[in-house]
């Protein structure tokens, strides 16, 4: 029980802390989650924890490009 909460509260500050960065910090940290990943040779868990990371910080990625793409889509209406 104890491994969930803190299982939980690890996900939760992984979350707040990708929610502050920008495009590019987000960006550079999920390329190297990926090349770790790809690397091979972490122990499970450690791949459990990298995965989720990158997981969050794709999200944090799309949410600038989503963002982006609806400030061009609303300049060019104006435009």
């Amino acid at each position: 029980m104890a491994d969930e909460q803190d299982g939980a509260q690890g996900a939760t500050a992984v979350a707040d802390e990708v929610a502050q960065m920008g495009y590019e910090q987000a960006r550079d940290q999920l390329v190297e989650v990926v090349r770790r990943l790809e690397a091979g040779g972490a122990p499970l868990e450690e791949s459990l924890r990298l995965w989720e990371r990158g997981e969050a910080l794709a999200s944090r990625c799309q949410q600038w490009l989503d963002g982006a793409r609806e400030r061009l889509e609303a300049a060019r209406s104006q435009g």
